[in-house]
C-alpha cells in the first residue's frame, strides 16, 4: 500500500483531484486498500502527492459521496466496509432547491453530537435553572476572540463581541441601537439581501438603494443619498455582495469611508458568504467611530447554530449589549457552550477546509455546465449570479425552472420594490445532494437558457 501515496500528479493538469480520486477507485478495486483500511490525512497525502490539501479534500469529498469512503470525524477517513450504492435517479428528490446554501456535512453532524453530549454531561445545574447573563457567555467571547484573530476589522477584545441569535437579529439590534428621529433612513445597494430592507421595516425605517458600478456603491450618490435623506446608515456586504458577487475594492472603501466620518453614518458591513481570507479591511478598522462587523457561523459551518455577533465601535458596545438583552435577554447558557465546544474542537479547522473544498467543487461543476453562458462566479462564494439571454425575464425563468424542479431565486428578491431589476437570477450551491442530481438540476437550468421562450419580449 506504500507505494499507492507515491502518486505522480504533476501531469494531471487541473483535474488533480480527480486524477486521485481515480487511483484511490482502482486501489480499491484492486484490493490494495483493503475494506476498512484507513486512509493518510488530507495534510499527510497532499505532502507525499505534491498537491494541496484542497485537491486530496475534493478527492475524499467525491469518494464518499459515491460511497466509497467513509469519514468518522476524529478518526479519519477510511476505506467503507460496505460499498454503499450512490443515490440512484429514482432516489433523488422530485424538487431540487438552490434557493438557499446548503453546506455539506463532511463532519459537522458528529461535531454537534459531540458538543451535545460533553455541554449536557458537564452542564453547570445551576445555570439550566436561570436566566443567561454576561458572565454566562464570557467563555463563548474568549474562544471567538481567538477565532477572529487576523481579520481585518481593527482592534478589539472579547468585550467588544456582542453575541446574536445569527447575523440577522445582530444586524437589527445595530439598527436598534443608532436609528432615532420620526423618519430613520437606512441606505442600501442597488442590489441587495433582502434581510437588509426587513430589518430596516421592522425599525420603521425607510431604505433608499445607492447604484454601484464596478467597485463598489458610488461615494458620490451615497454623499447624495444622505444629504437628502438625512440618512444614518448605510447596510453592506464589502467582500460578498449577494447576489451579484461583486466585492468592493479597497479604494472604494476608503472613498465610502471617507464619506461615512465626514457624515457621521453608521457602516454596518455583513460578512457572513465569504469562506475565505478578506481581500482588505473592513469598515470596522476603517471607521473606528462608525463601523461595525457583522458575522456568523450559518454560512460556514452549520445553520444549525443560530449565532451572530457584532463588534462594533468600542464606545457603542454596552449600549449594544443592553439592546440585545432588552430584546431577548440574550442567548441561553446551553446554546453558547455548545457554540463554544464546538469552536474548541480540534477536528473544527479539517472540518471547514472540507466544507470550503466540496462548496468550491460544487461552484466549479456548476460553471463547467453552464458554459457559454454569462456566469458570475467565486470558488470561496456558495452561490452563482446567471444574466440571462434575451427573451428571458426573471420571474419568468424562475416559474420556468420551478415547473421543472429546480428552486431559484429572482433578481427582484434583491432590489428595492420601486427599482428596476436586471434579467438575472441566483443560484445557491446545494452540496446536500447527489453529485448527479446536482448535475442533472444544473442542466435543467441549461437547457433553459439554451431555449428562451420566443413569446417573451426582451
Amino acid at each position: 500500500m506504500g507505494t499507492m501515496w507515491q502518486l505522480d500528479l504533476s501531469r494531471a493538469g487541473k483535474s488533480k483531484y480527480r486524477a486521485l480520486a481515480n487511483a484511490l477507485r482502482k486501489g480499491i478495486a484492486d484490493g490494495v486498500l483493503a475494506k476498512g483500511s484507513k486512509l493518510p490525512p488530507v495534510r499527510d497525502l497532499a505532502y507525499r502527492t505534491s498537491v494541496t490539501p484542497g485537491t486530496v479534500a475534493r478527492a475524499y469529498s467525491l469518494l464518499i459521496d459515491e460511497g466509497l469512503l467513509e469519514a468518522g470525524v476524529g478518526r479519519g477517513t477510511f476505506v467503507a466496509d460496505t460499498q454503499v450504492t450512490p443515490q440512484a435517479p429514482s432516489e433523488w428528490p422530485e424538487t431540487v432547491s438552490f434557493r438557499s446554501p446548503w453546506l455539506p456535512d463532511v463532519g459537522q453532524t458528529e461535531l454537534m453530537r459531540d458538543a451535545l453530549r460533553t455541554v449536557a454531561e458537564g452542564a453547570n445545574t445551576r445555570s439550566l435553572m436561570r436566566y443567561p447573563n454576561d458572565a454566562d457567555d464570557r467563555p463563548l467571547r474568549d474562544t471567538m476572540r481567538a477565532h477572529l484573530a487576523g481579520l481585518p476589522i481593527g482592534n478589539f477584545e472579547a468585550d467588544d463581541i456582542v453575541l446574536a441569535h445569527g447575523a440577522q437579529n445582530a444586524m437589527l439590534a445595530v439598527l436598534q441601537t443608532v436609528l432615532d428621529g420620526p423618519d430613520p433612513v437606512v441606505l442600501v445597494e442597488q442590489h441587495a439581501y433582502p434581510g437588509f430592507r426587513r430589518a430596516a421595516e421592522l425599525c420603521r425605517a425607510r431604505v433608499v438603494a445607492i447604484e454601484c458600478d464596478d467597485e463598489g456603491a458610488r461615494p458620490d450618490l451615497l454623499q447624495e443619498a444622505i444629504r437628502r435623506h438625512r440618512a444614518q446608515v448605510f447596510l453592506t456586504s464589502a467582500e460578498v455582495n449577494n447576489p451579484t458577487l461583486r466585492r468592493t475594492t479597497p479604494r472604494r472603501r476608503r472613498e465610502i469611508a471617507s464619506v461615512a466620518r465626514r457624515y457621521n453614518l453608521h457602516v454596518v458591513d455583513d460578512d457572513c458568504y465569504k469562506l475565505t481570507p478578506a481581500s482588505a479591511e473592513s469598515y470596522r478598522a476603517l471607521l473606528p467611530d462608525l463601523g461595525w462587523y457583522v458575522s456568523s457561523l450559518s454560512k460556514s459551518l452549520t445553520p444549525s447554530l443560530r449565532v451572530g455577533w457584532v463588534i462594533g465601535p468600542r464606545r457603542r458596545s454596552k449600549e449594544l449589549s443592553r439592546t440585545v438583552s432588552f430584546a431577548c435577554f440574550g442567548l441561553a447558557r446551553p446554546l453558547t457552550d455548545i457554540t463554544n465546544a464546538v469552536l474548541s474542537d480540534p477536528r473544527l479547522p479539517d472540518i471547514l477546509q472540507q466544507t470550503r473544498a466540496t462548496l468550491a467543487e460544487r461552484v466549479r461543476l456548476a460553471v463547467n455546465h453552464l458554459g457559454g453562458h454569462d456566469v458570475t462566479w467565486h470558488e470561496d462564494v456558495p452561490f452563482l449570479w446567471i444574466s440571462l439571454p434575451g427573451g428571458w425575464r426573471a420571474s419568468r425563468f424562475v416559474r420556468a425552472a420551478q415547473a421543472r424542479g429546480v428552486l431559484l431565486k429572482s433578481s427582484e428578491d434583491f432590489v428595492l420594490r420601486d427599482n428596476r431589476a436586471p434579467h438575472s437570477v441566483r443560484m445557491a450551491i446545494n452540496a446536500q445532494i447527489a453529485t448527479g442530481c446536482f448535475e442533472k438540476a444544473v442542466d435543467t437550468i441549461r437547457d433553459l437558457l439554451d431555449n428562451p421562450q420566443d413569446d417573451i419580449s426582451v
